[in-house]
């Protein structure tokens, strides 16, 4: 975790002075005496070596992994940026067809609201129209009635006036 923290610089240096403790201290023998070899030491600069040349390789990947994440990243801000884009296209698309929708209705409450008395008075004038109508039939009826009875009146009228005449002509007739 320390090593990810460190630059590169700062762990050069430290591998620097534990290359120097280890030339100073030397390698200690079997019998206790330090021994200068220069085996040892070879196989130490070896190892410092190889250890440079993995840090390298780490530091090379991790350089590669931030590039790629940096990469990563510009691709999703391109893509957000679309992402809004097609959001406000969508909305200035949905934005009008809302606004006739809300006139619209508005239109229709304000036409429901003229119709309600209208239709009130529609069932009004029905109920006056079928009152009216049959008023109309049952003086239609009475008048069938009346006209009938007349005729009656007229028929039994012409009969006594026949009747009269008749008597009145065999009276004319006995005056002779």
């Amino acid at each position: 975790m320390l090593a990810a923290m460190t630059t590169p610089k700062q762990m050069w240096e430290q591998q620097q002075s534990q290359m120097q403790r280890v030339k100073n201290s030397g390698i200690i023998s079997c019998n206790g005496s330090p021994i200068k070899d220069d085996k040892d030491e070879e196989m130490s600069r070896s190892a410092l070596a190889i250890f440079r040349a993995k840090e390298e390789e780490i530091e090379r990947k991790k350089m590669e992994v931030r590039n790629k994440v940096h990469a990563q990243l510009g691709r999703v801000e391109e893509a957000t940026k679309r992402l809004a884009e097609i959001r406000e296209e969508l909305e200035a698309l949905t934005d009008p067809m809302r606004k006739e929708v809300g006139t619209i209705r508005k239109r229709i409450d304000a036409v429901n609201k003229e119709l309600r008395p209208l239709g009130q008075s529609c069932q009004k004038k029905e109920r006056e129209y079928k009152e009216a109508l049959e008023a109309f039939n049952e003086k239609n009826k009475e008048k069938a009635q009346l006209v009938t009875k007349l005729m009656e009146l007229v028929g039994e009228s012409e009969k006594m006036r026949m009747r009269k005449l008749e008597e009145l002509s065999k009276n004319v007739d006995t005056v002779k």
